[in-house]
C-alpha cells in the first residue's frame, strides 16, 4: 500500500536537494532543474523585480515525488504572456489584479513541464494535489488569479481538462529534419532564401571576427564578464532593467556548465558580441545576446546560424530561440504554438476572459497560417 502525499510549501530552494529536486524532471528541461531555478533566489535575480517563491512540494514517505515552482507576482514583469491589459480592466472594475501567483520560469519564455512529478509517481495524483493546493492558496490568500506559463503539452492537456482557459501564443522554433550540415540546411531553401542567407553569413565572416563556441567548463571568469556587459547593454539600450547577475551566470558555469552554450565573437581588440543558449536532453534555447560593436549582420551569425550549425553536429532535435521575431522565419524558424493557463478568481472577469481568449485564439491561428506560407523552404 502507497504512503499518503504529503503537501507542503517553501519560499526557497535551500531546504531541498538538488537531487532530488532534478530527478522529477530528468534534466530534460533546463530552466526546471534546480541550478537554475536555486541561481535565480540566490544570486538577487527575484525579489527586486517581483518574484516572491512559494513553491509547492509533494513526499511520499519522505520522498519528493511532486513539485510546482510557484511565484507570487506583483506585477507582470518578465513573464512575457502579456497581460498588463487583463490587470488593467480588473482595476477599473473596482478589483486588484496583484498581486497574482505564477507558475513559470522567472524571464523565460521556453516552453517546459510546469507539474513536476517523479518518474513511477502516480502522475495524475500528484498534479492533482499541486495543483489543487496552487488554488486553494490563491483563494485563501485572496488573490485575483493564478497563472501557468509556457506549458508542455502533457501540462497544457492536462490544465485543459480541469477546465482552465488557455491561450494560445506563438513563437518561432527550428525542426532539425536529419540535416547532415548547414550545407545541406541551405538546399532545403528556395533560391532567393538560400541566397540571402549566404550573403549575411558571408557579411559576417568576412568582417574579421573569429567566432568560439564554450561551454561552462571552458568560458572563464573573463568570458563571462564580458558576456554580462553585452547582456546589460542590451537591456540599457532599450530602457530596460538587465534582471540576471553576473553572479547568476557564474553559478550556472559552476553548477551545469554542460547546459551552457556561449557563442562569442572577437575582433583584432577583443570581444564584440555574445549570445547565451541553454541546451536540454534535445533541444537548444536561444536566451540572450549582447555587443560592444555592430558589424553587418553579425546578430544573425552568432545567435542563429552557429548555433543551428551546432545543432545538427550535436544531434539536437529543436532550436527555440526565444520569444518573437518575425525575422526568424526566413532563416527557417516556422511558426509553433506557445500555450499557457489561467483561472480568474472573479467569475464575471473569468467569463470575460474566456470571451475574449476565443477571439484571440481565432485571431492567433489565423495569423500562424498566413506566416506559414511564407516559409522558406522549397
Amino acid at each position: 500500500m502507497n504512503a499518503p502525499l504529503q503537501l507542503s510549501q517553501v519560499n526557497s530552494l535551500k531546504s531541498i536537494a538538488a537531487d532530488a529536486w532534478n530527478q522529477l524532471s530528468s534534466k530534460q528541461n533546463p530552466f526546471v532543474r534546480y541550478e537554475f531555478l536555486a541561481a535565480l533566489e540566490e544570486h538577487n535575480c527575484l525579489r527586486p523585480f517581483g518574484w516572491q517563491p512559494l513553491h509547492l512540494l509533494v513526499h511520499e514517505a519522505d520522498v519528493l515525488v511532486g513539485a510546482l515552482p510557484l511565484y507570487a507576482k506583483s506585477n507582470s514583469y518578465g513573464e512575457f504572456v502579456f497581460d498588463w491589459a487583463w490587470a488593467s480592466a480588473y482595476e477599473r472594475g473596482g478589483g486588484a489584479y496583484y498581486p497574482k501567483l505564477v507558475a513559470a520560469v522567472p524571464y523565460t519564455p521556453a516552453t517546459g513541464p510546469r507539474l513536476l512529478v517523479a518518474p513511477g509517481a502516480d502522475q495524475a495524483a500528484v498534479k492533482k494535489l499541486l495543483l489543487q493546493a496552487a488554488l486553494q492558496f490563491a483563494q485563501n490568500a485572496n488573490l485575483s488569479s493564478l497563472h501557468f506559463l509556457f506549458t508542455d503539452q502533457a501540462d497544457t492537456e492536462f490544465l485543459q481538462a480541469q477546465g482552465w482557459l488557455l491561450r494560445l501564443g506563438c513563437q518561432f522554433h527550428w525542426q532539425n529534419q536529419g540535416y547532415r550540415d548547414f550545407a545541406d540546411y541551405l538546399e532545403r531553401f528556395s533560391s532567393k532564401k538560400r541566397k540571402q542567407i549566404k550573403r549575411e553569413r558571408r557579411d559576417a565572416q568576412g568582417c574579421g571576427v573569429t567566432i568560439e563556441i564554450l561551454d561552462g567548463q571552458s568560458a572563464s571568469e573573463a568570458h563571462w564578464r564580458v558576456f554580462h556587459q553585452f547582456y546589460s547593454s542590451t537591456f540599457e539600450r532599450k530602457s530596460g532593467v538587465p534582471t540576471l547577475s553576473l553572479a547568476f551566470f557564474q553559478a550556472l558555469a559552476r553548477t551545469m556548465p554542460e547546459a551552457i552554450v556561449l557563442v562569442m565573437a572577437r575582433d583584432a581588440q577583443g570581444y564584440v558580441a555574445g549570445a547565451f543558449n541553454l541546451r536540454g536532453s534535445d533541444t537548444l534555447y536561444g536566451r540572450h545576446y549582447g555587443c560592444s560593436e555592430h558589424y553587418r549582420h553579425l546578430h544573425f551569425e552568432v545567435c542563429y546560424y552557429q548555433t543551428l550549425a551546432y545543432c545538427m553536429t550535436q544531434g539536437l532535435q529543436r532550436f527555440e530561440a526565444g520569444a518573437q521575431g518575425e525575422h526568424k522565419l526566413s532563416r527557417g524558424f516556422l511558426p509553433t504554438p506557445t500555450w499557457s493557463a489561467h483561472w480568474l478568481c472573479d467569475a464575471h472577469f473569468s467569463r470575460q476572459i474566456q470571451g475574449f481568449l476565443q477571439q484571440e485564439t481565432l485571431a492567433m491561428h489565423d495569423y500562424m497560417q498566413e506566416l506559414q506560407a511564407h516559409a522558406p523552404f522549397k
